[in-house]
C-alpha cells in the first residue's frame, strides 16, 4: 500500500509532518537515490528506499508519549541555534522526540513529546479543537468590556480570534489572574490578545491539555503518558 512521503517521513520519528514537508521541500530527502521536491509524492513502504543524510528510514515501532512540565527559559523546538535548552533535553528516551506545539519561552506548563508522528499532525492541525487552559497574571488590570472583546474575539494579523473562555480567578489593584481557554494556537496568541486591550502578561503558565491535567507534576518535571490519555489524544 502506497502512502504520501511525509507521513512515511514522520513515521520514521525523525521529524512531525510539517517539518518533513520542509525537509522534502528543502531537497533533503531522496527515495531510491534520487532527490525529491514535489509534495503529495507517495512510496512504496516495502520496495522504495527513503533515505535522509545518506541513512535510510524505516518507522519507529516503539512509539513514545510524554507529557512535561515546562519551565519558563527553555524553548520549545527539538533544537535551538543559540544552544539554549530546549524541551527535548529535559526528557530522558532512546528515541527522538519532538514537542507537539510550542509554548513560548517565558512560558511554563504542560508540553506533550513524542515520536509518534501522526498524532503530532492531528493535535497541531487547525481544524482541532483540543482545549488548552492557561493561567495568566497580566498586568495593569484590565476592564470587563475589555474581558468581552477577549472572549469575542480580537484581530491579530488580520484575523479574528476565535471565541475563548475568560475567566477573572484573582483581582487586585496592580494585577489580575485569569484562566483562558483557547481551542487553538497562533503564535504567542494570549500574549498578544491582552495587548490588544492595553496590558502585559507577566506571566502565563499552560495548565492542561484537554483533560489531560498537570497533576503531580512538578515543575520541571514529566512522566509518560497514561494508556487512558493516549487513547484519549487519539479518538479526538
Amino acid at each position: 500500500m502506497e502512502i504520501r512521503l511525509q507521513k512515511y517521513i514522520a513515521d520514521a520519528g525523525i521529524a512531525s509532518r510539517r517539518a518533513a514537508e520542509k525537509l522534502i521541500s528543502n531537497g533533503e530527502i531522496k527515495v531510491n537515490g534520487q532527490v525529491v521536491r514535489e509534495m503529495g509524492v507517495k512510496i512504496n513502504p516495502v520496495e522504495d528506499v527513503v533515505t535522509y543524510k545518506n541513512k535510510d528510514l524505516k518507522k519507529v515501532e516503539n512509539l513514545e508519549y510524554y507529557l512535561l512540565h515546562k519551565p519558563v527559559r527553555v524553548v520549545s523546538t527539538a533544537s535551538d541555534e543559540k544552544n539554549r535548552t530546549n524541551v527535548v533535553d529535559m526528557v530522558k528516551s532512546h528515541h527522538r522526540l519532538y514537542p507537539v506545539g510550542r509554548l513560548d519561552y517565558m512560558s511554563s506548563g504542560l508540553i506533550i513529546l513524542t515520536n509518534d508522528g501522526d498524532l503530532t499532525y492531528k493535535l497541531t492541525h487547525p481544524k482541532h479543537d483540543i482545549e488548552k487552559h492557561y493561567e495568566v497574571k497580566i498586568e495593569p488590570p484590565i476592564t470587563e468590556s475589555d474581558v468581552k472583546k477577549l472572549r469575542v474575539g480580537v484581530n491579530l494579523d488580520g484575523e479574528k480570534t476565535r471565541p475563548c473562555k475568560v475567566k477573572l480567578i484573582k483581582d487586585s489593584s496592580r494585577y489580575q489572574v485569569y484562566s483562558i481557554i483557547l481551542q487553538e494556537g497562533k503564535n504567542r496568541q494570549i500574549r498578544r490578545m491582552v495587548e490588544v486591550v492595553g496590558s502585559s502578561v507577566v506571566a502565563l503558565e499552560r495548565t492542561a491539555i484537554g483533560s489531560i491535567t498537570m497533576a503531580g507534576l512538578k515543575y520541571g518535571q514529566y512522566r509518560p503518558l497514561t494508556r487512558d490519555e493516549i487513547d484519549y489524544l487519539k479518538q479526538l
